[in-house]
């Protein structure tokens, strides 16, 4: 995003049109966290850039048909930047995930609110573009809980700040969308995306809910900013879901198609390691057959979030 200067500041009050807010702590460059006049915690984003009317406009449009997390109010004074107040929630997924692995009935429950949430913007024609872990929000149920008990009460999808139509041109341009470790190969190598890039991204969570311990499966080597990390990426697509199906070369133009030869050609077999052929140990069989009908190489051949909630996996639940 482009500076927010002048910068919100610590115990500064902003007036919204439900309530008025008082900032209580920076969480990130553009992210504080601040609280409503009865005290309740809230989550304020404020920058000069298109992103955050990007986001009021897509949670105006869905969040009463869906889970995603809820705008709560508008900044009207200060008027600049521009800030919008979201639901606050108790932890994200990846740190909930690192903190007790989650059980078969949680991972199930969790990707089914993923799926709805993801069914109603693609039926709409909108995709999210930035499908991770660390962008899904949870709230805690209270104690006790039960050994197998449900660990969560909310589950919500956030950061819908780069959320597009299909018809918008940053989809038709392209453009670069998502973090590298859970972005679709064909947002990766620069070819047109659409609902299904965000149904890979989703496959990619399911396998480090899977997995846990801050598991990702597709994190190269060498540290993110390197020359080779995306390389790295795309390598690491073939070495577990490889190999890259012909047709897919029909979405390629030939310096792509060239590029992704290369890659391939420096793989050594002796790396190749099949998830197909995961054993038992690591992951169950019924898991395997889901995140396999999931993680198809061509956008073309991945199921819609609308057939993945009708799957039978869920009857696990």
């Amino acid at each position: 995003m482009a500076s927010a200067s002048p910068l919100l500041k610590l115990g500064q009050c902003l007036t919204g049109a439900v309530s008025t807010y008082t900032i209580t702590k920076q969480l990130g460059e553009f992210i504080w966290l601040g609280s409503n006049k009865v005290g309740q915690p809230v989550v304020i984003k404020s920058a000069r850039h298109f992103r955050i009317g990007n986001e009021r406009d897509i949670l105006r449009k869905f969040q009463a048909k869906t889970h995603l997390r809820p705008l709560v109010d508008e900044i009207i004074d200060p008027a600049d930047p521009p800030a919008v107040v979201l639901k606050h929630l108790d932890d994200d997924l990846l740190n909930a995930s690192n903190t007790k692995k989650l059980n078969g009935r949680e991972i199930r429950y969790v990707s089914k609110k993923i799926l709805e949430e993801l069914k109603v913007l693609h039926e709409d024609g909108y995709v999210h573009t930035d499908i991770k872990i660390d962008n899904i929000l949870v709230n805690y149920a209270p104690p006790p809980q039960s050994e197998d008990g449900q660990r969560f009460t909310d589950v919500q999808l956030a950061d819908l700040e780069t959320t597009v139509h299909v018809t918008s041109s940053f989809c038709k341009d392209r453009d670069g969308i998502g973090t590298p470790i859970w972005r679709s190969p064909e947002a990766q190598m620069g070819l047109q995306w659409g609902p299904p890039t965000d149904i890979w991204s989703f496959g990619v969570i399911v396998i480090s809910m899977i997995w846990g311990d801050n598991f990702f499966i597709f994190k190269p080597k060498v540290p993110r900013g390197h020359e080779d990390y995306e390389i790295g990426i795309v390598a690491r697509y073939h070495i577990y879901f490889g190999p890259f199906p012909e047709r897919f070369a029909d979405l390629m133009d030939q310096g792509t198609l060239r590029v992704l030869s290369l890659i391939i050609n420096d793989v050594p077999p002796e790396k190749v390691k099949p998830f197909i052929l995961a054993s038992r140990r690591e992951i169950s069989l019924e898991d395997k057959e889901f995140v396999l009908k999931i993680m198809k190489f061509d956008p073309r051949d991945r199921p819609t979030a609308k057939e993945l909630l009708e799957d039978k996996w869920f009857d696990a639940i």
